[in-house]
C-alpha cells in the first residue's frame, strides 16, 4: 500500500515545480518556446534533466502547466468581475474588455508568449477548453442575473451565454486580435460591447 504524501513533501514538490515553471516561462519568453528544451530549463535551474522529468513527463507537459497557471490568473480576475456589486450590463461589458487587455497585454505584447499560446490553440489542449468552460459558466450567471433584475429579456441563458461570447472572441482570441490590430478598424472594443448587450436587452 502506497502511503500518502506528507504535507511536508507536498510543499516540497510543489516549490519544485513553481520553480521549474518559472524557469520555463522566462526561458520560453527570452528564447520562444520552440528553441526551449527540458535540459535548457534543467541548465538553468543547475539540476539534470531527469529530476525534472521526476515532475514533468515532457516539455509539452510543462507548457500545459503554463498555460494553465495563466489561465487561472485570467480566470481569478473575471471571477471577481463577475461578482461586483454593480448590473449586469456593467460586468459584462468589463468581462469582454477584462479578458481584451490582458490578451494584448500578456500574449500579444510578448511575440514570444503569443507564440507559445498558438501552440496550445492548435493542439487544443483540456486545460484551454476547461478554462472556456469555466468562463461560460461565469457569464451564464450574470446573464441570468440580468434576466431576474429585469435588464435583460428572458431567454435560453445557456444559449445567450454561448452567442455572447463568440460575438466577442475577436477581442479575446490571440490569432484574431493580432489581425484586427494590424487593419484600420473603425468598431471599438467598447462599441462591439455594447452592440452585443444591446442584443440581450
Amino acid at each position: 500500500m502506497i502511503e500518502p504524501m506528507t504535507a511536508a513533501a507536498e510543499a516540497s514538490r510543489q516549490d519544485n515545480v513553481e520553480k521549474i515553471l518559472d524557469s520555463a516561462e522566462r526561458l520560453f519568453k527570452h528564447y520562444g518556446y520552440t528553441k526551449t528544451n527540458v535540459a535548457d530549463i534543467a541548465r538553468d535551474l543547475s539540476m539534470s534533466p531527469a529530476n525534472i522529468y521526476r515532475f514533468f513527463s515532457s516539455k509539452s507537459d510543462i507548457h500545459q502547466a503554463l498555460a494553465k497557471r495563466m489561465l487561472s490568473l485570467q480566470y481569478e480576475m473575471l471571477q471577481m468581475n463577475s461578482v461586483r456589486q454593480v448590473s449586469s450590463s456593467e460586468r459584462l461589458k468589463d468581462h469582454v474588455l477584462l479578458q481584451h487587455r490582458m490578451t494584448v497585454e500578456t500574449m500579444m505584447d510578448e511575440e514570444k508568449v503569443h507564440e507559445m499560446v498558438v501552440i496550445a490553440m492548435d493542439q487544443q489542449w483540456p486545460v484551454i477548453e476547461e478554462h472556456i468552460s469555466k468562463v461560460r459558466v461565469l457569464v451564464e450567471r450574470i446573464i441570468a442575473e440580468g434576466i431576474a433584475a429585469g435588464e435583460f429579456r428572458e431567454q435560453n441563458t445557456r444559449l445567450a451565454a454561448e452567442w455572447f461570447m463568440n460575438s466577442g472572441v475577436c477581442l479575446c482570441h490571440p490569432q484574431l486580435i493580432t489581425k484586427t490590430l494590424a487593419s484600420d478598424e473603425v468598431l471599438t472594443p467598447e462599441q462591439l460591447v455594447d452592440y452585443s448587450l444591446r442584443a440581450l436587452k
